[in-house]
């Protein structure tokens, strides 16, 4: 299969070993490049995007707040501003060229267990799925479901599964505080923002390569040689190497159609 993801295309071969790869648009040095990387790679390459240390993937992040979102997060420990809107879906997003690309919604327990036992966590998954890349992020750890005397614990963990199961593409993140809480969707706002970026940076490089001629016929095999040889009533031994004259004129015969 070949499957474009972001700044890179995954290869899976049609073997048993060694069969996963990918080719990867990157820059080096003020140039864009490809690279070509397999399982056994070592030192893997960034596309497009600066090694994070303090700032979500190397950018100070402009965090859009729901209008409607109560005593949220400010993100006051993190490199970046916020600016209140409405939102289609989230409490938390980013944008590029004024399309929404990531969103996050914050729940705390409490409100993650009345959520779903009214029948609204379906409906707000279904939102969040709309969003290219969204989560729902709870603050704080899922042991905690099993300690809540309000409503089953068993009712909440089955609920939550098949929330995740319905949704597989909204994950559902126990963060255990809500620092914690805030802290990831920091990073995963702006990698999410990074990897739109990247997306369109691969756009744009692809783009400009030259357009793949058609893919020259395999070569044939000796059996294939020998069986034509035998055929067409030459002499030939069953096993050890085509003589010269043999692939010559099997050559010949079909590069003429023959």
């Amino acid at each position: 299969s070949c499957v474009r993801r972001g700044a890179a295309i995954d290869l899976v071969l049609d073997r048993g070993r060694e069969n996963r790869s990918q080719f990867v648009f990157a820059r080096a040095r003020g140039r864009d490049v490809i690279f070509w990387q397999s399982a056994r790679t070592t030192r893997q390459a960034r596309p497009n995007v600066a090694v994070p240390t303090r700032r979500a993937s190397g950018q100070v992040l402009e965090i859009l707040v729901d209008s409607h979102e109560r005593y949220g997060w400010r993100f006051t420990a993190q490199q970046a501003t916020t600016r209140r809107q409405a939102l289609p879906a989230g409490d938390y997003a980013v944008e590029r060229d004024g399309r929404i690309v990531a969103a996050v919604e914050r729940k705390s327990l409490a409100d993650l267990v009345s959520t779903m036992t009214s029948g609204k966590l379906r409906y707000l998954l279904a939102a969040l799925a709309d969003v290219p890349r969204a989560a729902l992020v709870v603050e704080d750890r899922y042991s905690a479901i099993f300690k809540v005397t309000f409503t089953r614990p068993a009712v909440v963990a089955e609920g939550l599964a098949e929330a995740q199961v319905r949704f597989p593409h909204v994950p559902i993140v126990f963060a255990e505080t809500r620092p914690l809480a805030q802290e990831w969707t920091y990073r995963f706002l702006g990698a999410a923002l990074a990897h739109d970026r990247d997306h369109d940076a691969a756009d744009t490089l692809a783009a400009l390569l030259p357009t793949a001629g058609p893919v020259p016929p395999a070569p044939s095999t000796a059996a294939e040689i020998r069986a034509w040889a035998v055929a067409n009533g030459y002499a030939i031994a069953p096993k050890g190497r085509i003589p010269h004259d043999i692939a010559a004129a099997f050559d010949a015969a079909h590069s003429t159609g023959g």
